[in-house]
């Protein structure tokens, strides 16, 4: 691992994305969305007519998928594409949100997926990643040069993503956030830190206080 690489977990609505992508831009270093991944996988499946709960018929798809799925790394150039559609937006919306974790507990995906992960990390030119997702801190990037768990209360939280989806109905939002850590936590621990994970709580505190906080923590960690 040559870039110095930055790990942040947490649930939905913790603001995970928005303070990896902002840590990220202020350092001039690569973003890796890995939470995309999924949903595109998600909005993949829905275009191929695929049942998203035949497990088998969501790993049938992953060569296909993978081969033609691309993600930018630069935080200032944010986009999802596959094939030549760029799902960008597509995949932000209530209806994948909701699917997402029909997908995300499915192991033999989880496990092509971090393997690609890996590859992106390991190959990167950069001085440093942060990399941000569920599962990060511990699966994909254990050996990460800093750690965090980045959490805030389930009511932060849903305020936040009915925020991010301003006109979906707020009842759906709140369920969908609630269930979606329901589910996922079957599969995924990330509620409790590891050891080696620090963990933040941005439920009290604004972005830039947030942002500060991960900066500083990094900076104690590797000097950067």
């Amino acid at each position: 691992m040559t870039a110095t690489v930055v790990a942040i977990d947490g649930p939905a609505g913790s603001g995970k994305s928005t303070v990896s992508r902002e840590v990220a831009r202020r350092l001039g270093w690569q973003l890796l969305d890995t939470g995309s991944v999924y949903r595109a996988i998600t909005w993949f499946g829905l275009q191929r007519g695929a049942d998203l709960d035949d497990a088998r018929a969501i790993i049938a798809l992953m060569p296909a998928f993978l081969d033609a799925w691309r993600l930018s790394l630069d935080p200032d150039e944010s986009w999802v594409r596959v094939g030549d559609d760029d799902i960008t937006g597509d995949i932000r919306t209530t209806e994948i949100s909701a699917n997402v974790s029909k997908v995300a507990r499915i192991i033999p995906v989880r496990d092509a997926v971090n393997e690609r992960f890996r590859e992106l990390l390991f190959g990167s030119a950069a001085a440093g990643i942060v990399a941000e997702g569920r599962d990060i801190t511990t699966v994909v990037a254990p050996d990460a040069n800093v750690r965090i768990l980045l959490t805030a209360d389930e009511a932060e939280r849903i305020r936040r993503r009915q925020a991010e989806l301003a006109g979906d109905d707020a009842a759906a939002v709140a369920a969908t956030v609630a269930a979606r850590d329901a589910r996922d936590s079957q599969v995924v621990n990330f509620t409790s830190a590891a050891d080696g994970v620090t963990v933040v709580d941005s439920t009290h505190l604004d972005l830039d206080a947030v942002v500060d906080a991960v900066l500083e923590l990094i900076r104690e960690r590797s000097g950067s």
